[in-house]
């Protein structure tokens, strides 16, 4: 084996709907959003990640923006195949390889996949040089990123807000105990906001739009602490067709995304009303751990904590922490090999 250790890489992927984020040699090599863009006629792909992310909403027919992952799941095998070689071929560290290495990968998927779903993120990752391929489930990976010891005989509570689908699960002796997989997450509440701009302002937004809306000033309860400015918001008017302006407080959009939020707040009891009396305890000492770009909606964790009765915590750099989770299981990886699915 000794020869074939040096052509092999090693590296963790997080195949997200909306960001991808690859770990390799301990680093973050790749932070990019999950989108390609397509030449229409030539059918080559012209643009990925954040080159092809500034198209969005802003192409002619020629040219077509794709997302490759729905819910979590790859929903385009093609493009999603192309983005993943994409991004592995634009790692600093491979690019002065002569040719490319095998690689040796961790990809996190969600945890309510279907056999079918898992063996399609498998193939991708196959069919770009992937000599060892492992799953591991997004929230045990999530764990692991926060720092969660998730071998111990004790309970934890992950959430993990992505763009496609939030994961709920209780997590005790290296598994999932019980878990959830609902997909409200970030998509929606982005198209939550579109919706509502339409309808109170007459104002069609795009999604891009509604997205730095939810970044700037998304809220998920009305009362904050330290309230973020309004924000001026620029559109088509319905009624006249011009394009105009409109300021929008954080209130309007806490409103915008109650009922979403409502739906992720019910997975959340209905998950920890499954869990086993022994756990529930361990929960009530630990709390709920927050990952994902969802759990840095202002207020989020407030929400949730009321809504609980239990220590809600957001971990740090919560867009990297299912990543970073990947990577340690990588590393270690004869420490995990129980929770990896071959």
């Amino acid at each position: 084996m000794g020869f074939f250790d040096f052509m092999t890489e090693d590296i963790a992927i997080d195949l997200g709907t909306a960001n991808t984020l690859i770990i390799h040699n301990d680093k973050v090599v790749i932070d990019s959003p999950s989108i390609v863009a397509r030449d229409r006629i030539s059918g080559k792909i012209i643009a990925v990640g954040k080159e092809a992310n500034l198209m969005q909403g802003k192409t002619h027919e020629n040219i077509k923006t794709i997302r490759p992952l729905k819910d979590g799941v790859i929903a385009d095998f093609d493009a999603s195949e192309k983005m993943i070689s994409m991004f592995i071929k634009s790692i600093p560290a491979l690019k002065k390889r002569l040719f490319t290495p095998a690689l040796r990968m961790v990809v996190c998927i969600p945890s309510g996949i279907t056999e079918v779903e898992m063996r399609a993120v498998k193939e991708s990752c196959e069919r770009v040089n992937g000599k060892e391929v492992y799953l591991i489930h997004e929230p045990m990976a999530a764990a692991i990123g926060i720092g969660v010891d998730i071998m111990q005989p004790k309970g934890n509570m992950i959430v993990d807000i992505g763009g496609g689908t939030t994961e709920i699960a209780v997590i005790a002796l290296g598994g999932i105990v019980c878990d959830k997989s609902v997909k409200i997450a970030g998509d929606v509440f982005t198209n939550d906001i579109v919706y509502y701009m339409r309808t109170q302002h007459n104002l069609f937004v795009g999604e891009s739009t509604a997205e730095k809306i939810k970044i700037e000033i998304g809220a998920a309860i009305e009362e904050l602490d330290t309230p973020p400015d309004e924000m001026s918001v620029q559109g088509r008017d319905l009624l006249t067709g011009k394009p105009k302006q409109v300021d929008v407080s954080y209130r309007e959009i806490a409103k915008a995304l109650d009922k979403s939020i409502q739906r992720i707040e019910d997975a959340v009891m209905e998950t920890l009303s499954q869990t086993p009396p022994e756990l529930a305890a361990d929960i009530y000492n630990t709390g709920i751990y927050l990952a994902g770009g969802g759990s840095m909606l202002r207020g989020l964790d407030k929400r949730i904590s009321l809504k609980t009765d239990l220590p809600v915590y957001i971990a740090e750099d919560p867009l990297r922490a299912v990543v970073r989770g990947t990577g340690i299981a990588l590393k270690n990886i004869n420490k995990f090999r129980s929770i990896l699915i071959k």
